[in-house]
């Protein structure tokens, strides 16, 4: 026992780990639009494989609600035989950036696009699965579901039944932490699914269930024929995008475990190659991509584990129980599934991260809405380079504060300094200051305050010097560095 001092706490850590995981495999499978199996065989290798690697020792990895939407545009887009492919690519990428140490660089990402990013991702994961609670199809784009939404929830009586279990999935979640603590050791997403399943069984419900193709079945390493694809600049397009969403989803879910625990602190780069392991191995069985998930790393550290040896032991489960239990999860209505999803979607909207940003930063808050709007009317990835521009600018206007100084004596010549960092940015508010200075006085500008001036400043401040030369009666003296 001195080998393994923790074991007792490990060993119930990763059964709750393993029955919080176990729905949301399977629900991110099928909403990603693959087979079931390739969402345990994702939890499997996020246990197992990246559990046993260095980086974050509590974090728990596996397929992630933040990535089903862009893997189900991809399915559409290329075809099921691709995803291998693109998580395959997206793995090596990923261990050399650890490699190259860029791991920690990823913390120099704006909080604002990262949050508007999962906020988006969540609005558009309520609208698609809100058409599986109700047994419809969903539209393409996200604002085509958005619109579509009533229609759907309103639609025949046979979608009554669907819709009926799906919300009563998420009433289960929303009420289940109001319950007495020894009945909230069962954990929420397994307790809704249970009860879901036995609801739709007892009462013989008319609701689409889990579709079951059995482990073997569903794994299809990828073939050289869907290498070939990597020609295609859609595809290289969705391995960035897979790369940076999932490293950003990881890298930040990891920051947030280490304020849960006092144990030892996350090596980023280390856990960057871990994630780059569990996807590539993940790429080469056709599985899910993965990502460190919160909801199961937060339920990992509060069941008391100490080491990483609780996150394996998870994957161990998951794994007994996708070879030894496959048809139990052609029991599981759909709608469950999606009310699950529903509600992982709605808890990746920072809702009072929005309106304490808005008291403090409104312009941090503008650009996570903005990004979230922008995933939501566009896509994903132009949604998340809409918010990475902004944020740019941003600080590139906080970062270019000038002041304009004028002192004007009643004789002698108009002292004007500028201080601060002078770029293209604050020209106008610059030029518009001089300019409105006596022509027929002589002026002293003063730029030995500047930190930065960049060449269209001065480009533009000696052609009004001419300017201003020409139209009185002396040349403006400029005094610099």
């Amino acid at each position: 026992m001195t080998k393994f001092p923790h074991i007792r706490q490990d060993f119930a850590a990763s059964l709750v780990v393993f029955l919080v995981a176990l729905p949301l495999c399977v629900g991110v499978a099928v909403a990603s639009g693959v087979p079931a199996e390739l969402g345990l065989v994702t939890g499997i290798v996020g246990g197992i494989v990246t559990g046993l690697m260095r980086g974050s020792s509590l974090q728990v990895s596996g397929p992630a609600a933040g990535l089903t939407v862009l893997v189900y545009e991809a399915v559409q887009e290329f075809g099921l035989p691709v995803l291998g492919v693109l998580v395959l690519a997206t793995g090596l990428l990923q261990l050399l950036m650890g490699a190259l140490r860029l791991g920690r660089w990823f913390r120099a990402i704006s909080v604002s696009v990262v949050e508007g990013m999962l906020a988006g991702i969540g609005l558009v994961l309520i609208a698609g699965q809100l058409y599986a609670v109700a047994d419809a199809e969903a539209p393409a784009s996200g604002l085509e579901k958005i619109a579509g939404l009533p229609g759907a929830l309103a639609g025949s009586t046979e979608a009554l039944a669907s819709v009926g279990l799906g919300a009563g999935t998420v009433a289960v979640l929303v009420l289940w932490r109001r319950l007495p603590r020894p009945v909230r050791a069962v954990p929420g997403p397994l307790a809704a699914v249970g009860l879901a399943t036995l609801a739709a069984a007892v009462f013989a419900l008319p609701v689409a269930t889990v579709e079951v193709k059995g482990l073997l079945g569903s794994v299809q390493p990828p073939s050289l024929t869907a290498f070939g694809e990597l020609a295609d600049v859609g595809v290289l397009a969705t391995i960035v995008a897979f790369t940076l969403i999932a490293s950003a989803e990881s890298l930040f879910s990891a920051a947030a475990v280490d304020r849960l625990h006092d144990g030892p602190r996350t090596q980023y780069d280390k856990e960057l190659m871990a994630q780059g392991a569990g996807n590539t191995v993940c790429g080469a069985l056709g599985a899910l991509p993965m990502t460190a998930v919160i909801v199961r790393s937060s339920a990992n550290v509060q069941a008391g584990a100490r080491t990483k040896a609780s996150r394996v032991m998870h994957g161990v489960w998951l794994l007994l129980f996708a070879a030894l239990l496959p048809a139990t999860l052609a029991l599981i209505p759909i709608p469950a599934l999606a009310g699950i999803l529903v509600h992982a979607g709605w808890k990746l909207i920072p809702f009072r991260g929005i309106v304490s940003l808005w008291r403090g930063h409104r312009g941090e808050a503008l650009i996570l809405v903005v990004t979230a709007l922008s995933i939501v009317a566009v896509n994903m990835f132009e949604g998340v380079l809409i918010g990475l521009a902004l944020s740019v600018a941003k600080t590139a206007w906080e970062a270019s504060h000038v002041k304009l100084e004028v002192i004007d004596k009643g004789a002698g010549p108009i002292q004007a300094y500028l201080s601060g960092n002078a770029t293209f940015l604050r020209l106008p508010k610059i030029l518009d200051s001089l300019e409105a200075l006596p022509q027929d006085r002589p002026v002293e500008l003063d730029l030995s305050g500047l930190h930065h001036l960049d060449h269209a400043c001065r480009t533009a401040l000696e052609n009004w010097a001419e300017r201003h030369s020409a139209a009185g009666t002396e040349p403006v003296r400029v005094t610099a560095h």
